[in-house]
Order: C-alpha cells, then structure tokens, then sequence
C-alpha cells in the first residue's frame, strides 16, 4: 500500500503555491486519490475477522491490521504529505473536510489496533500452551495465569474493557479448551486402553473444564474488589454452555467405565474358579464387554450439542443392560413418579416401565441360565436369583395395586363424568342487559375422561382387562374428539363476536342474543355427554351465532360510515383565515372577522349534509334489525340515543377544537390582522379601538358556538329531525344542539381564555403607545399664546435656531421609529401616527418661521427708516 505523490514542484512557499490554479487542481487529484486508497483500505480492514476459532486467530488479526494501517499512517507523516494537506487547507479549505474525515478515522483505527495488538500479546504465551502444550496438566496451569492476565487486560486496556470485546475472546478461549479436551478423550482409542487409565483421563479432562468455569467465576469477583467501575457482568451461557455439557458427557463416560469395572468385578473371578466350560466363560465375557461394545463403533461425536439426541439414545441402552441392583434402585427412587414414554398415561405408564424393569433383570437371568447354569449355582448366583425374585415381586405387586386402584377409580367416576353438561357459565343469563359481555360459556370436557379414554386403550395392550363402560366410550373416542373441537371452535366464535359488540350494540340486538342464550341455554341446562343431540345442538349454535356475526358485520359497516361523517364533521376547520395581501398588508380588524364569518357559513352547508345523511344510514340499519325503515323503531330507540349523544360529543369537540386552534393562532407570533394607531387629538389611539376589537373577537366567537344552530335534534326515541315550533306569530324556535353545547364548561373555559388573551394583547398595544406621548407637547401646547409671547419678547436668532433645531430633531427621530410592530397574531402599523406627529412638527416649524419673518421684516423696515434719517439729516 503505496500514496501516490504528486508531481508538481512543491520547493517553493505554501501560500505562493496555494494561489497557483494548476498546482492546487493537480494536488487535488491526488489528494482525492488518497483518500479513495484509505477509505478502502479501512472498509477491508473493517471487514476482516479472525481465522480460526481460536482465540490465537484474533491475535493474528489484530497485528495484521496493525501493520497494515501502521504503514499507511507512516505515509501520511511524510513532509511532502503534509505539505500538500496544507496547500489544499490554504487554497480550499472546504475541499479537505471530507479528507480529514478519513484521515482522522485512519488515525482512530490504527490507535485502536496498535492497543489492541500490544494487550493482546501480553496473552500469547498462554494462548499457545492451551493450545500446543503438552499435557493436560499443563493447561490445567495455564488456565489461573491466563485469566489474570484477562483481567489486567479489561482494566487497562482501551478497548478490550467492553462486553462486545471481551466476550467473543471468552469464547474463543472457551472453544479452544474444548477441542483440547476433544483431543485427550479420543472414544476412538478411549475404550481400547485400561479402565484405570481410561477413567484417570476423564476425570483429567472433567477437571480442566470445571477449573476453567470455576476460575473465571473467581477472576469475576477480583474484577469486582479491585474497584473497577466495570464488572465481568457476561452470559454465562454464551461462555459455558458447551464446556459444561462436555462435563456432563465426561461424567457419562466415566459412569460406563465404572459399572464395566464393577461387573468384571461382581462376576468374572468367580466364573474363572467354579467354571468348568472355558467357553462359558469366554461368552459370558462377551456378555459383559457387550455393555460397552456400542461406545467402540460410535457415528456420532458425543461432544457435540448437536448429537445431544444420539448420545441420549446410547447411554439409555447403555443403562439398559445393567445388574438387578441397580433396577431395584430405580424402581425404588422412582416409583412414587416414575418417567414415563411419550404419550403413555400415567397409570399405564407405570404399569409398562415396571414391566419393563422387570424384563431387563429377567434377560440378564435368563442369559445366565441358558449359558452358565454353574454361575447361579455358586452362592454368589444365589445371592443374585433371590435378588432378582424379591425385586420382580416388588414390580408384580406395584402393577397389580396401580391397576386395581385405576379400575375402581373409573368405575366410580366415568358414569359421573358422562353426567356432565355439556358447557359451563360463568354468571348467570338473568343478568342485566348491560353485564352480557360478562357472560361467558366454556368447555364441560373433563380432561379425566379422556385420561380414562387414553388408559384404556394401552391398558388393552399390556393384556389387562379393562370396565365395559370404559371399552365403549375408548370406541367412541374419534367422536367425542370431533365434539369437543366443535364446540370449542363454536365458543370461539361466540366470545369474539360478544367482544366486537359495544354496549349500544349489545342493547341494539338484545332480542338476537336472548334468542341465542336460549340455545345455547341446552347446552349447560340439559345436554350431557351422554345425550345423542349433541350433533344437532352444535348445528344450530353455529348457525345462529354465524346469522347474528353476519348482522354485526352489518352494523359495523354502517357504523363506520356513520363514524366517518362524523369524523369528518369534527375535524372541520371552522376558522379560515385571509391571506395578507402582496406578503405584507393584513386586512383590517372588521375585514379579518367578516372574513371568518363568511367561511364558516360556507363551511355549515357541507356540515349539515354530512349530518343530514346519518338518519338514512339508522333507518337502513333498522331494516336490517327490525325490518322496518320508519326512523323511529323502539328496537332503536336506545341505539338512536346512542348516535345523538354522540353527535354531541362530536360537536362539542368540533367548537372546543376550533376555539383552541383560534386561541392559538391568537398566541401564535404570526400576523393575522392589522390596526393602525392614530392621533385623536388630544389621545393617541388604536383604530378599530380596543373595545370594538374585543367585541368583533367576541362575536366570532359566538359565531364559531351558533353553528351547533344548524343541527337539529332528532324526537325523543326517533333519528327524526324536530319540527321548527311556532310559539308566537312572528317567533319560530328550533331544537338544536346549541342550547347543549353552548353550555358546555370546556367551550366557556376556552371563550373565555380567548377574549382574555386578545384583552391582554389590546392592552399590550396600548401600553407601547405611550412612548409617543413625549410628543403630546405638540398638540396640546397653544401654539398661538406661544408665539405671542416670542413675538413681544423679539428673541434673538438663535432662540429660534433652538426651537427649530428641536422640531426637526423630532421630525427625524419619528422618522427613524421602526412603523410596524407585530405582537402575536396582530400588526400595528404606526405610519399614520409617525405622519401626524411629524406634520405637528412642521407645523410649529412653519409658524415658527413665519414669525421670524415677520420679525425680521420690522427690524428691516425700522433699519430703513433710520437709514433715511441720516441721510436726510447729512
């Protein structure tokens, strides 16, 4: 991995070489080069893992990305490199960011290798003896000092303090004592060598791994009293599930080699002294060496999980052919909750594990006196035979009391089981319309019955005679199994469709469901197991449930349409606003409010029909309940109470929404509307002024409330709009839903909210006037009397040089006053106020200029005047 260098000539200063155009392009190229070679090299380094499971691999790894990023690093230290980063940092700044991205992660990584390479080789040593040394006593000492170096590791490394990294190298570690446990017990050559020396190997390999989970527990607890803020807190399981199931394996393997050694032992000397048949012995031998015989031709590895199942299956024949000591131990440890085969019961369960205990010791017996008679002869045979009777009469005697005690039992209780109903409730059906979703059938179905069922049949097939009433209903097992599943499939169906129903529609249909509480009333009153319409009973329970499900989806369809109107009618936006004009001019107070007022009559039309046509979808709804379309069923008649006061939440929402989306444009710091403050002499004041403002923002307010006006209610028990009423001759009353909602304390707190708001920002405006009131001098002063009393003192220029000074230092101070101030959802616009301040100004400037000139004018004609004199007097 080589930088391509650039070939211009770089002798001559940074900044002279930065404002050369085809120095900087060329240093460009090549800057660009760069960093295409080091984004990809990082993308390759990122990318490699270790390889091998080992954790020798990620030693590996980490020095070659090392050395790899090492060599690029060096490069960009070059004084040529760096030479061409300043030009180009000179030139265009902005060209080298994402350069620097890259050379700061070339930096970041190979900081992050260069640790991780030098911790890691404070492990190699250990590594390389876990992994090629020779012995198992070797890794069994390397395994303590290994793990104090781990632990050093995490707290003074950078990176290897983390979980993700510490963990995986765990792992590997773990992996790596494994495959050296693999390779000591090699089963290929285990089970040829001697049992001592075979056992000792074991318990060599057992140990090793039990040191290595016990250590790293250890090193835990050193982690954590040395203060370190980082404790060793990893997945157990990630670390020793395997090295924990290769002990369980190793423990297998030693437990064969011990009952092998036992039973040469028990059985091999005695046969060598009292045998007179040498090939007795020899085949008796064999017998024995049978036991371990399928461990020799193993095709799976028993260290591996995956074989988990395999090895299962070969210690249980193992353990198969063992001593009757060793069954009578069983039998008596497991009588009380003996294992059972999949599938069986429990009681024939038990009867045909005892059976089967009972036929191992009686092959091994069987064997013994068909090829070596002498054998149970000896005193040590006879030992073994009186065993072997006291324990087969221990297994006769635990059958015959476990099946006498299940015939009794079943006799007694399968006619009361058959008795049963059918279904079960939980409350009764006389409840309250408004509890019936609590009403809830189940399945009557005794799991016993289909134990007794299930005991019969292997009962059958040990040979044991079995109750009559217990053969027939075994016979109609396929039956019983096809009711059950029925009736759950129709419970099912009928606890969904109970929960899709909402208390309107509960009371809605309340006919339809008495109808099918009275069927189904059957099956918990009077239908039992026993009963020969059980058939028909589920026919008609799952046909009326399916014809009310089928109304219900009627029902939703149009409720949904009706939610969707009304929806719709709550998300109206009942304040549309006028866009300024040409960005910057706002309408004015009165054309803002007529504005919104217009809109909203626009918007009422589209409201009305919407809600116009819910009537129709109730009446098509009750021909589908009642088979009538009047509108005013009294089936309906809670359920057309239902949907008004639904409607009145609706509408209730729709005003207090739109009333909230109001005050927040109200709050909100965006320009709706604009007022002007003018002069009224002697008053500065808004106009409109604040009380017709609040007025006109009380009114539309009002308004946004009288739409509820156009919404009819519906007669008592009817979906049937109210006739307009007649009280006077000139008076008509409509029942609308304004006299409910208007009443509303949510729509109140907001009015009210509304009106305070606006209240306070009028104030707001207002009070920023009064800074103009440091000019009422020019309004309220008498300019007349003012100027009379100048004109009799006849002041000096300069007097008037002040006072006009003054006036146009007025003129331009209101000149530079910013003339619109924006505050929440208003624009004040302070032009004509400045315009009539600054006339008030000129005008005191006129004045004063007029008297000047008058003055002026007499002391010129007086000047004249003596001028004359003198010279006539010459």
């Amino acid at each position: 991995l080589k930088l391509e260098m650039p070939t211009v000539n770089l002798d001559r200063e940074v900044s002279l070489l930065a404002t050369v155009p085809g120095v900087v392009q060329s240093l460009k190229r090549c800057a660009v080069t760069w960093q295409k070679l080091i984004s990809r090299v990082l993308e390759e380094q990122l990318k490699k893992v270790p390889q091998g499971n080992g954790p020798l691999a990620e030693i590996y790894l980490w020095r070659e990305k090392n050395a790899t990023l090492s060599a690029l690093t060096a490069q960009i230290k070059f004084p040529e490199v760096q030479k061409v980063l300043e030009i180009l940092q000179e030139a265009e700044s902005g060209f080298t960011a994402d350069l620097q991205i890259v050379l700061s992660d070339l930096r970041r990584h190979h900081m992050q290798a260069q640790d991780n390479a030098k911790f890691l080789s404070t492990l190699e040593r250990h590594l390389k003896n876990l992994s090629t040394g020779t012995g198992v006593d070797v890794v069994s000492h390397t395994i303590p000092a290994l793990l104090n170096a781990l632990r050093l590791v995490w707290i003074m490394s950078r990176h290897y303090n983390k979980e993700e990294r510490m963990v995986p190298l765990l792992e590997r570690i773990s992996w790596e004592i494994s495959a050296r446990v693999r390779r000591v017990v090699d089963l290929q050559t285990l089970f040829k060598q001697d049992i001592a020396a075979a056992k000792k190997k074991i318990t060599e390999a057992r140990n090793t791994l039990e040191q290595w989970k016990k250590c790293y527990f250890t090193t835990c607890i050193q982690v954590e009293e040395s203060g370190s803020k980082r404790y060793w807190k990893f997945d157990a399981k990630r670390l020793f599930e395997k090295t924990d199931y290769m002990v369980s394996i190793c423990q297998d393997l030693y437990d064969i080699f011990q009952v092998t050694e036992e039973l040469h032992n028990m059985f091999i000397p005695e046969l060598i002294t009292v045998s007179e048949n040498p090939k007795g012995v020899d085949e008796l031998q064999r017998e024995v060496n049978i036991v371990i015989s399928p461990m020799e031709d193993l095709t799976c590895d028993p260290f591996s999980m995956e074989s988990a199942r395999d090895w299962g299956f070969v210690m249980e024949e193992f353990r198969e052919d063992v001593t009757v000591e060793i069954v009578e131990q069983i039998f008596v440890e497991n009588h009380k909750d003996p294992p059972l085969y999949k599938n069986h019961p429990p009681v024939a369960g038990a009867i045909s594990w005892s059976r089967s205990l009972c036929h191992r010791i009686t092959h091994t017996i069987t064997r013994f006196q068909e090829e070596e008679e002498e054998l149970l002869a000896s005193e040590r045979g006879k030992e073994v035979k009186q065993i072997y009777l006291q324990v087969a009469e221990k297994l006769k005697e635990y059958e015959d009391e476990k099946y006498h005690l299940w015939r009794e039992r079943t006799e007694y209780m399968l006619p009361l089981l058959l008795k049963e109903t059918l279904l079960t409730v939980s409350s009764a059906t006389e409840e309250p319309v408004t509890t019936k979703k609590s009403v809830c059938f189940t399945l009557n179905f005794s799991p016993e019955i289909q134990e007794i069922i299930t005991e019969t049949k292997y009962m059958e097939q040990l040979g044991l005679p079995v109750p009559e009433m217990a053969r027939y209903v075994a016979l109609q097992e396929d039956k019983y199994l096809r009711y059950t599943n029925k009736l759950k499939a129709m419970l099912d169906c009928y606890h969904k469709l109970m929960e899709m129903m909402n208390e309107a529609e509960m009371k809605l249909l309340d006919h339809c469901i008495q109808e099918l509480w009275r069927i189904l009333k059957a099956g918990h009153k009077r239908l039992t197991w026993k009963s020969v319409g059980i058939g028909e009973f589920i026919v008609q329970c799952t046909q009326t449930i399916g014809n009310l499900e089928l109304l219900v989806h009627q029902i939703h369809h149009i409720s949904e349409d009706i939610s969707s109107k009304l929806q719709s009618i709550e998300s109206t936006n009942l304040f549309k606003f006028p866009h300024s004009k040409n960005g910057d001019k706002y309408p004015g107070a009165k054309e803002f409010f007529d504005y919104v007022k217009c809109e909203q009559a626009k918007v009422v039309e589209q409201l009305v029909r919407k809600y116009s046509a819910i009537p129709q979808l109730l009446i098509e709804m009750e021909r589908r309940v009642a088979n009538t379309n009047s509108g005013k069923s009294p089936k309906l008649a809670s359920y057309y109470a239902y949907w008004e006061n639904r409607i009145y939440q609706v509408l209730t929402q729709l005003i207090v929404k739109n009333l909230q989306a109001f005050n927040a444009a109200v709050l909100a710091n965006v320009p709706l509307l604009q007022i002007e403050a003018v002069l009224s002499v002697p008053e500065i004041t808004l106009q409109p002024n604040a009380s017709e403002i609040e007025k006109m923002t009380v009114q539309c307010i009002q308004g946004c409330v009288e739409v509820t006006k156009h919404f009819t209610r519906w007669m008592h028990g009817t979906c049937i709009e109210c006739p307009t009423q007649h009280v006077k001759a000139d008076e008509v009353v409509t029942f609308s839903f304004y006299s409910d909602v208007s009443q509303s304390p949510l729509i109140i707190e907001q009015a009210n909210l509304i009106t305070q708001n606006v209240h306070k920002l009028l104030a707001s405006l207002s009070k920023c006037l009064n800074q103009w009131k440091k000019y009422d001098l020019l309004w309220k002063s008498d300019k007349g009397a003012l100027l009379d009393r100048l004109a009799a003192e006849k002041p000096a220029c300069v007097v008037f040089d002040e006072h006009l000074q003054f006036y146009m230092k007025v003129i331009q101070e209101v000149t530079s006053q910013p003339l619109i101030k924006d505050e929440q959802f208003i624009r004040l616009q302070l032009a004509p106020l400045a315009l009539a301040v600054q006339e008030n100004a000129k005008s005191w400037m006129m004045s004063l200029g007029k008297l000047l000139n008058d003055l002026a004018r007499e002391e010129l004609f007086s000047l004249q005047d003596e001028i004359q004199v003198g010279v006539f007097s010459l």
